[in-house]
């Protein structure tokens, strides 16, 4: 019986050993079954997920210095010349500025995502009901051949087509 108590009581001191060692042996009961079962520990991290960071930014500091020394600017320089602004974005910032009524073309872009917003949980509840999808595929594929009938097929009908356009697009943004 004192051979019973020591052993319990010398595996009862190493349960905080399981906590951080997986293989640790399973704690035995003085009937012999199974106290608590331990659970297998995850792999350790990939050290070479780490060094792939490490290369990729090495090789792009290598490739720095090589387009520095091909084109004969100091690597600073290059790194500015890679900061330069596309030419559409200088556009839209200097039509920004020449805008006077900035609050009120912010309140029509919130308003659009807005709107946007709306229109796409109509159109996906609309989407979920039996039926509806299928017909409306039909009508737009009707609208369709109709449209293409009307206004593309006949030669007068696609140059009054393409005077329209033109028409509303001069209306839009004014003659040009």
């Amino acid at each position: 019986m004192a051979s019973t108590t020591s052993t319990s009581l010398s595996l009862s001191s190493s349960p905080s050993s399981t906590l951080f060692d997986a293989k640790a042996p399973r704690q035995l009961s003085a009937a012999g079954s199974s106290q608590c079962a331990t659970l297998p520990t995850l792999p350790p991290l990939p050290s070479q997920s780490r060094g792939v960071w490490k290369t990729t930014t090495y090789c792009q500091k290598i490739a720095r210095n090589v387009v520095a020394m091909a084109t004969g600017e100091a690597p600073a320089e290059v790194a500015v010349a890679e900061l330069e602004l596309p030419e559409v974005v200088k556009t839209i910032q200097e039509t920004w500025d020449k805008v006077e009524d900035k609050y009120a073309v912010g309140s029509l872009a919130v308003a659009a995502v807005v709107a946007l917003w709306g229109s796409a949980g109509m159109i996906s509840a609309i989407d979920r009901l039996p039926l509806v999808p299928g017909v409306l595929e039909l009508v737009g594929i009707g609208y369709t051949g109709w449209f293409a009938y009307r206004n593309l097929i006949f030669k007068p009908d696609r140059e009054a087509l393409i005077q329209k356009i033109k028409c509303k697009y001069n209306d839009i943004l004014g003659s040009s």
